[in-house]
């Protein structure tokens, strides 16, 4: 190709890669604030000042450990949003803070309406609030100057300035007093970035957070360096051959996103939705609704929902590691973990980015550049297709290829990468995905082959010196669905089999559903598993024109049950993945499944607890939790950096719609590239 076909296929080119960073900001509000809208730089700035004029004297010993929107009261945000054609209302704003003051937790809530501290309330339970970026930042810098710890580097015949340390939670274990503290574990990085794989195995630092000083430190044993070869990940220092190669690729829209965003709402093909943040939970969908074409209307599906707990407990219960049993979202934040996303990597070029904000421990707004992306997917695959050949001397085929709205975020974790996707199907299904990748949690040990390991060594021999430890992923899901309004029941349809015994047909056996509404908490309690049902959240109170109840089935995805003892401390804490799915009446204090206060916490302000009122939940606004979970043997493959293991759930329509919701769907249409040639 040359002359001007090739000048016209050169600017075409540039137009379409240019554009893909032009769309990257989300189209400016059009005057309606959302009252789930998150706090602004401006307001966390506003809310610090509030609250440090209120406690003046004890200025130098005030944290804040979270800040977020106080959400007003469901029935405040219905009407809200009932009244989207008249004036918009302005609604009061509140937000909820969590600060350390003078060795205390404060839950304090601030009016922004009127600039003034409304509550302030000492917690006096067990457990202490989320950890901050900043203070465990400081944490990690203690060892470098402490004296033993510098003295146990020299001993190894280390380098001191190739030492990078970082901080853990401690958990509990049956202790009737503690203190908030935080284990601090140090690896080597001469000669890789790699550190999480090469651990100072045997030493350890406690480090009191309220006084930010070294409290305790050990030096139980010298285990052999992992070494540094074979652990860089970085493209930069790979060396030939490579592999695998692929063929470049672009994805195309001329006409530009398909969605739109003013401000945090969110509108796509048949869906309109919110967008929010949480420093603790990450992303936050909130009013998720779905156009109904023969209805001409908008109709209720999902009123918010969030990853309220992440549970990972690692099965070696030495010394040395018995304690890491974290709760990711409560003790470090999903949302204070979001990393920014990378262009035409995490996100395909036709992604629209959007930034996301959180308050520092001083109250002042730390932003995160490009922590959400939204983009359209074309998949591949079907919406729905069909191939008639039985009418004689005709071939008829449909197809309507499928085109999804994906909204993603990636937390870092410590050592994991979790990515983060809300997939909108426009046939009415959400799908939650979730991908775990990123570098596993290793332990070093004396072996160098597998032959030479006579005991439990509690995880696989991935390199020499080197043990990816068996552990667990609980992802507990917050799911306030509101199918066409918000009086729901749970019902299972179990699928039972039936023996034929009157010999009215040659089969001895099929299978029918018998359907069992759930009426309380302890009946609607699922282990997954354990045998076949349908669960569908229906609507009782409005029915098809068959007859039918309408609903939203929840189909599972990866099926993992908890295997540590029901009285381990752990499991105590982590009670909530005791069952795949638990109901709960709708309460707006009841949002984190491991309880408002997780770091060192007793299990005493959980999801498990809260559901032993076992309340009414036939005929009622109710919320559904979902566990996902991943029991994780490490193998090879996920060393030095593990490729992505993804799963995920759905929430799929089920006799919400008259029909096929989908069935008049037009397909995109195609554009053709210049076809280069030489």
């Amino acid at each position: 190709m040359h002359g001007e076909a090739a000048m016209a296929s050169s600017t075409l080119m540039l137009f379409f890669f240019l554009s893909s960073f032009f769309t990257f900001s989300p189209i400016p509000c059009l005057g309606r604030y959302h009252p789930l809208d998150p706090l602004t730089p401006s307001e966390f700035t506003q809310v610090r000042t509030i609250v440090k004029k209120s406690y003046p004297s004890s200025i130098h010993n005030l944290t804040f450990q979270y800040i977020a929107l106080d959400e007003p009261d469901k029935y405040i945000v219905k009407s809200w949003l009932s009244k989207t054609n008249s004036k918009p209302e302005t609604l009061p704003r509140r937000a909820l803070v969590i600060t350390r003051l003078d060795k205390h937790s404060h839950e304090i809530v601030v009016d922004l309406s009127t600039h003034s501290v409304v509550s302030d309330k000492v917690y006096a339970g067990h457990g202490y609030p989320l950890l901050t970026m900043d203070e465990q930042t400081v944490a990690s810098e203690l060892p470098l100057s402490y004296k033993p710890f510098i003295n146990s580097v020299k001993k190894r015949g280390l380098n001191l300035s190739e030492v990078v340390c970082t901080t853990f939670s401690v958990g509990w274990f049956g202790e009737e007093h503690n203190k908030r503290v935080i284990k601090i574990l140090c690896y080597y990085i001469e000669g890789t970035p790699n550190l999480y794989m090469r651990p100072l195995e045997g030493i350890s630092l406690v480090v009191d957070l309220d006084e930010l000083k070294i409290a305790e430190y050990y030096d139980r044993d010298r285990i052999p360096l992992p070494k540094a070869q074979g652990t860089e990940y970085r493209l930069s220092k790979q060396k030939p051959p490579f592999g695998p190669k692929f063929n470049g690729f672009t994805t195309v829209q001329p006409d530009g996103p398909g969605f739109k965003i003013d401000g945090h709402t969110i509108s796509w093909a048949n869906w309109v939705f919110h967008l929010g943040f949480d420093v603790r939970a990450g992303p936050v969908i909130s009013t998720a609704s779905i156009y109904d074409l023969e209805k001409a209307t908008y109709r209720q599906v999902l009123y918010r929902s969030f990853i309220s707990e992440l549970f990972v407990p690692y099965m070696d219960p030495t010394e040395e590691w018995y304690y890491k049993t974290f709760f990711d979202a409560g003790e470090f934040g999903f949302g204070q973990s979001a990393v920014p996303l990378e262009p035409l990597t995490d996100c395909p070029e036709n992604a629209v980015f959007m930034d996301a904000y959180y308050a520092s421990s001083d109250g002042t707004p730390v932003k995160i550049t490009n922590a959400f992306c939204i983009f359209e997917q074309h998949a591949g695959s079907a919406l729905w297709r069909h191939t008639e050949i039985a009418i004689p001397g005709e071939l008829i085929t449909e197809v309507r290829p499928e085109v999804n709205l994906i909204v993603r975020m990636v937390s870092t974790v410590g050592n994991y990468d979790y990515v983060l996707d809300w997939e909108f199907k426009p046939s009415g299904s959400i799908k939650f995905g979730v991908g775990l990748t990123g570098i596993l949690e290793v332990k070093g040990a004396p072996y160098t082959h597998s032959d030479q390991i006579k005991e439990d060594a509690y995880g696989t021999l991935l390199a020499d010196y080197t043990i990816g430890v068996y552990h667990d992923h609980f992802l507990t899901y917050y799911l306030d669905l509101d199918v066409d309004g918000e009086a729901n029941s749970f019902v299972k349809n179990n699928l039972v089999t039936k023996r034929v015994t009157d010999h009215s047909s040659p089969r001895k056996s099929y299978w029918t559903v018998v359907s069992e509404t759930a009426k309380t908490e302890s009946d609607a309690k699922i282990q997954l598993g354990l045998k076949p049902a349908d669960l569908v959240l229906i609507n009782p109170n409005k029915k098809t024109k068959p007859g039918n109840n309408i609903g939203y089935r929840l189909i599972p995805g990866s099926i993992s049950n908890p295997l540590l003892s029901h009285d381990d401390y752990p499991q105590i804490r982590g009670a909530f993945t005791n069952y795949n799915v638990w109901v709960t009446p709708y309460n707006k204090s009841e949002k984190w499944a491991g309880g408002q206060f997780v770091d060192q916490s007793r299990g005493d302000d959980t999801l498990a607890t809260w559901s032993l009122r076992n309340r009414e939940i036939e005929n009622k606004d109710i919320v559904l939790w979902y566990t996902m979970g991943f029991h994780h043997v490490p193998c090879q493959e996920d060393f030095p950096v593990m490729p992505t293991l993804s799963s995920g759930f759905e929430l799929r329509p089920t006799n919400f719609f008259e029909s096929n919701p989908v069935l008049k769907a037009k397909p995109p249409r195609h554009e053709h590239l210049p076809n280069c040639t030489k």
